[in-house]
């Protein structure tokens, strides 16, 4: 078995009270089998508390109103854990941040987003993401499971974390090329000539292709309409999902108002000030920020084509969620009197994790969305 994580992994420590916006509240807590069977035989005196915060049926911890936990005390701390101690706590509570993206004798672990603190700990980091590996004898076989088309998937990700990490060249350029070998490999894969996916892999390795995508992207950046329609599209695309927490709603409907309510050439100058200050104010790289969401999305989500053969939309999907995070920084911007810290971007970035990764029928929706609606290739 081959074991897989980022280098920061093991920098993560959960700051507990002190966290700004608890994991404990906003979405149904999952109980593993296990737990469930350890929760009914507790005989301890705090037996009565665990029995009646349990919804059995639907295996989840209950909530009140505001969608707290029923354990989350005032003090944000966890009853259970206080009462009964670590190895009280299901297996979710256990290991969020943490999670595993499972293959054929692969595991490839990751921190959640949607935890500040992992937030604060990826957009701080100015160092390039190395990736930690560890193999093990244990093996083990799956059915309906493509080891060739994982082996390209695996192949293709890390020549994309290596133009995303490119430094020489623009951001903007080197999304384009992930987008370009992610596009070209789909269409492999829809002629039914996968044996062809290790070309397009090494193309891309070609300066030729670094020229296409500079091109590319000049045409994109004179395309206002094109930057206008997609930027607003992917936002307005959200309010197709299932809203867990209510702020978020709030912070859509003040970028809708704040950047795309007096039309596409409005947003153009409010972004060309905004990309203006963000270059010359901004205390942070915004460029560095951005290779390291992109290189997270890349890492957590592309290979799970080899389940669906969706090679395109993976990529796509980390795209939207950088226009996504970038326009609700504008926003924020905007309202905040054109100032903008650490804080505010780690606030985006996490906020939309929480949203689209913690729940899978988002998850899943909004992939369909951008599979359907092709975006980023009508221009």
């Amino acid at each position: 078995m081959l074991y897989t994580r980022p280098d920061y992994y093991k920098e993560f420590t959960c700051t507990a009270e002190q966290c700004e916006d608890t994991c404990c509240a906003g979405w149904q807590i999952v109980i593993d089998s296990a737990s469930m069977k350890k929760y009914r035989g507790e005989k301890s005196a705090y037996k009565k508390k665990l029995h009646h915060s349990i919804h059995w049926l639907q295996k989840t911890f209950k909530q009140d109103k505001e969608k707290r936990c029923a354990f989350l005390t005032e003090e944000n701390l966890c009853d259970m854990y206080l009462n009964l101690g670590e190895k009280s706590l299901c297996r979710t509570c256990r290991q969020y941040p943490r999670h595993m993206e499972e293959f054929e004798n692969v595991r490839e672990a990751s921190l959640s987003l949607s935890c500040p603190e992992v937030a604060k700990l990826l957009l701080s980091r100015k160092e390039k993401v190395k990736f930690q590996y560890r193999e093990t004898e244990e093996e083990e076989e799956w059915d309906d499971f493509s080891p060739f088309l994982y082996s390209q998937l695996v192949d293709a990700r890390e020549l994309m974390i290596e133009l995303l990490q490119n430094r020489k060249l623009p951001i903007e350029n080197r999304i384009v090329l992930c987008l370009g070998m992610a596009y070209d490999m789909q269409n492999r894969i829809d002629a039914d000539e996968l044996f062809g996916c290790g070309d397009v892999i090494e193309n891309y390795r070609k300066q030729a292709y670094f020229s296409s995508a500079g091109r590319k992207v000049d045409r994109y950046r004179k395309n206002i309409k094109a930057q206008y329609q997609f930027a607003h599209r992917v936002i307005e695309d959200l309010y197709q999902l299932e809203l867990l927490k209510e702020e978020w709603d709030m912070l859509l409907q003040e970028a809708q108002v704040r950047l795309f309510g007096k039309g596409e050439d409005v947003y153009a100058e409010i972004m060309d000030e905004f990309s203006e200050w963000i270059q010359t104010a901004y205390q942070w790289d915004w460029n560095i920020q951005c290779e390291q969401l992109m290189v997270y999305f890349i890492y957590t989500y592309f290979c799970g084509a080899v389940y669906d053969e969706r090679i395109l939309v993976n990529a796509e999907m980390a795209v939207a969620a950088v226009s996504v995070i970038w326009n609700l920084m504008a926003a924020t911007w905007l309202k905040n009197e054109k100032q903008l810290d650490l804080e505010d971007v780690c606030s985006m970035a996490y906020r939309y994790s929480r949203e689209l990764e913690h729940s899978d029928e988002n998850l899943k929706r909004y992939w369909n969305i951008l599979d359907e609606e092709k975006l980023l290739f009508r221009w």
